[in-house]
């Protein structure tokens, strides 16, 4: 579903250490990284794994393609193995990189004729951070579902008229609902390009309202968080 875009960026393995953890909400937080010479597109993901421990998992990359450090958002997950072990680093604490892997990112052929409109939930607002960091300028919405307010992960880094904040269970953000319930609801010009990153059933939901109002595959791009 996704369309290939740029290349991908030569794979390579680096050991980094923290420089800082910024906590967002109780659960969610940035750990950054010194970048160093670390290449990427907007809207590829990397491996983390903490040295000495067996497990990894990958993350989108958080940060600007010519960013100072390299981020990534992470929610801990309860009772989660790998996530509260990132969330209890400290700073100096190693961490290796691999990667960075896939294709997802904005389509360069209707970079600068199309309107960008990136769906998210969650934490899948990572990848879409990045392109918005890493191009100025860039004419995009930025639709994010979370549950509270608190969820809208530093939004002042977005355009206000750019941004719309779905929050299904409290009346804090633009629209009161799901993203899907907002999709429903929402008129696209023609010239419009779909990238939407999350839970698996925000996805296709979101594929099927699309398809709906006239968007083809050829019109939206995925990255499915399972």
């Amino acid at each position: 579903m996704t369309i290939d875009m740029k290349p991908e960026v030569q794979l390579d393995t680096n050991f980094y250490k923290v420089v800082e953890i910024r906590s967002l909400t109780e659960h969610t937080f940035v750990l950054s990284l010194p970048k160093s010479r670390f290449k990427f597109v907007a809207g590829q993901h990397v491996s983390l794994s903490i040295t000495g421990d067996y497990q990894s998992r990958e993350y989108s990359i958080y940060s600007a393609e010519e960013g100072e450090n390299l981020e990534v958002l992470v929610k801990e997950v309860e009772g989660g193995y790998f996530s509260p072990k990132l969330k209890h680093l400290k700073v100096g604490d190693m961490v290796e990189v691999h990667g960075p892997f896939g294709k997802f990112g904005l389509d360069e052929k209707k970079k600068d004729s199309h309107k960008h409109v990136f769906i998210a939930s969650g934490t899948g607002i990572a990848p879409f951070h990045s392109m918005v960091k890493s191009y100025p300028g860039l004419d995009y919405h930025l639709i994010h579902g979370v549950r509270y307010e608190e969820e809208a992960y530093e939004k002042d880094s977005y355009d206000e008229k750019s941004y719309t904040l779905c929050t299904s269970r409290d009346k804090k953000g633009d629209f009161n609902g799901r993203v899907t319930d907002y999709l429903k609801k929402a008129k696209f010009d023609k010239n419009t390009c779909f990238y939407l990153c999350g839970n698996s059933d925000m996805i296709f939901d979101s594929m099927e309202i699309l398809n709906d109002k006239g968007f083809g595959r050829e019109d939206i791009t995925v990255e499915v968080y399972f």
